[in-house]
């Protein structure tokens, strides 16, 4: 039977709710007889799934959108897909005025995705955009490869309206899966030999499935099985609550890694982004989570910098934008140069020092080398030696740079 299946092939674009996105779809297509390939050329159907948060991911898919139309011309009988938040904007611009897919699917109806392909081999183009209350994907089993770290959507939505983002209009509002499901999610990944979890929400920490909330859902899923390392993002300042923080330090699986973004050193701004929080009330944060203080005060071990990018529907949008590409690029280049000197300082710090890290894969720059991460999320490289992808070993660290720890094995398996 399996000679029989047809292929399907799916690009990700975006943040990691989108790869989490990837993996439900993989599992709804799967069961109806579609097999995941790596290769384009072979698939039957080819999906691109999109995000919409940032201009610069949004060309990207668009471009490759348009090169795949071509792949379609020399090969008419395969299908092609837009799907994620940017199938919700662009919906009409992809189909009914460039003709360049077969079908667009919004992030909340992938449950549609089997009778809109039936549709589309009938000549039928697909459109399903709906934003729901309601769809968490709970029941519906991801379709995962990689054996060592695992992606679990734990929410969806956001109901905070920043005004610079446009989640809440391309992924709908907030809604939190059972902690029952989630659990039962975790046990069985354990029993297939994983060994780190990360619970992906586009605001994780507020979470709640109606009785339990985020801080009760971490002590659950890091109870299930303690050689597995739990991580999470994204966080939202407002709901980093005492409980939260007071769980996160009780277990010692719980990675002591805070992805917590501060958007902005001024409250003004703050304010403008209705970012709901003040930076004495961001840093407060920080003291209950270690002596920090914004950049140079913090000294983050890293930090995900973008400039701004306009999104159509937010009140940003309506409030135009005064600052030139170039002050931009400058502004952003400067806080960029200045977390690399605090990144390097901080991990020059470890030279010496043994750290554990999980074994994810080979280096990319050498087969003699594995890389690892530790548990503050620290990529490590070492020589191989009697090392296997998936075990915890500890490394001395020799040497580093900004973003990289390089080290030797440390004697004996963890």
């Amino acid at each position: 039977m399996s000679e029989h299946r047809k292929k399907i092939y799916v690009e990700t674009y975006g943040c990691q709710m989108n790869v989490a996105d990837t993996e439900v779809v993989l599992g709804v297509m799967d069961g109806v007889g579609y097999s995941p390939t790596n290769e384009a050329a072979e698939a039957d159907l080819i999906l691109v799934n999109t995000c919409s948060v940032r201009d610069n991911a949004e060309q990207r898919a668009h471009q490759r959108v348009s090169e795949l139309k071509e792949h379609k011309r020399r090969n008419p009988e395969v299908l092609i897909g837009v799907l994620g938040c940017m199938a919700e904007r662009l919906r009409t611009t992809l189909i009914e005025k460039n003709n360049l897919v077969d079908l667009v699917v919004g992030p909340d109806e992938y449950r549609k995705l089997p009778k809109l392909v039936e549709d589309a081999y009938a000549g039928q183009r697909g459109i399903a955009v709906k934003l729901s209350r309601v769809e968490n994907y709970d029941d519906i089993t991801p379709l995962r490869t990689d054996g060592i770290s695992a992606w679990i959507s734990v929410m969806r939505g956001c109901d905070k309206f920043c005004t610079f983002c446009v989640v809440p209009f391309t992924r709908g509002r907030e809604r939190s899966r059972t902690l029952k499901s989630i659990v039962d999610e975790v046990r069985k990944l354990s029993a297939q030999g994983f060994k780190e979890i990360t619970l992906l929400g586009q605001n994780v920490n507020s979470y709640h499935d109606g009785e339990y909330d985020f801080a009760d859902l971490l002590k659950n899923v890091a109870e299930v099985d303690r050689t597995i390392r739990v991580r999470y993002m994204t966080s939202h300042p407002k709901d980093m609550s005492d409980k939260l923080i007071e769980t996160i330090a009780r277990h010692d699986n719980i990675c002591k890694y805070i992805h917590l973004p501060v958007q902005s050193g001024s409250n003004r701004i703050l304010k403008l982004m209705n970012r709901t929080y003040t930076i004495e009330h961001y840093l407060g944060l920080m003291q209950k989570i270690r002596p920090l203080g914004v950049l140079k005060e913090m000294k983050y071990d890293g930090a995900f910098m973008f400039k701004y990018s306009p999104r159509e529907n937010t009140k940003a949008w309506d409030m135009g934008d005064d600052i030139p590409e170039e002050v931009k690029v400058e502004r952003l280049n400067e806080i960029i140069k200045l977390q690399e000197e605090i990144s390097f300082d901080l991990n020059r710090q470890l030279i010496g020092e043994t750290v554990e890290v999980l074994v994810e894969r080979d280096s990319s720059r050498s087969s003699d080398d594995l890389l690892g991460r530790t548990d503050t999320n620290k990529k490590t490289l070492f020589p191989r030696e009697n090392a296997k992808v998936g075990e915890y070993r500890r490394v001395k660290v020799e040497r580093t740079n900004a973003h990289t720890l390089f080290g030797k094995l440390f004697p004996g398996v963890n």
